[in-house]
């Protein structure tokens, strides 16, 4: 696998872990916290934070780690990547994002 291959991959994952662990936190902290809005912001917060920076440290010397495509258009228009690079992570971005919704959704067994 090229590293460009393997760059757009890992934004693919990565963005999809992120967004499995941000959803997948948000409805477990609201089914733990019993209404209280404030356990449950608490709890998606910490392990939003905590998976981030996992992820980070995973992924950044493959793919630089973005995650988000505003992250993405931001390096673009610094000129730390190519234009082909910046289109090529944001879809990669955006379908790993879907994907991890669906994962999230899958694992509490909620409707996609």
């Amino acid at each position: 696998m090229s590293a460009t291959w393997r760059a757009w991959f890992a934004e693919a994952v990565g963005t999809a872990l992120l967004l499995s662990a941000v959803v997948g936190s948000g409805i477990m902290g609201e089914r733990l916290a019993q209404g209280n809005a404030a356990i449950a912001l608490l709890a998606n917060s910490i392990a939003t934070g905590c998976a981030l920076y996992a992820l980070i440290v995973m992924f950044a010397g493959v793919s630089g780690a973005h995650f988000n495509p505003l992250v993405t258009v931001v390096a673009r228009l610094d000129g730390l990547i190519g234009t082909p690079a910046a289109v090529a992570h944001v879809v990669a971005q955006l379908g790993g994002a879907v994907l991890g919704v669906w994962l999230a959704h899958a694992m509490f067994e909620m409707p996609i």
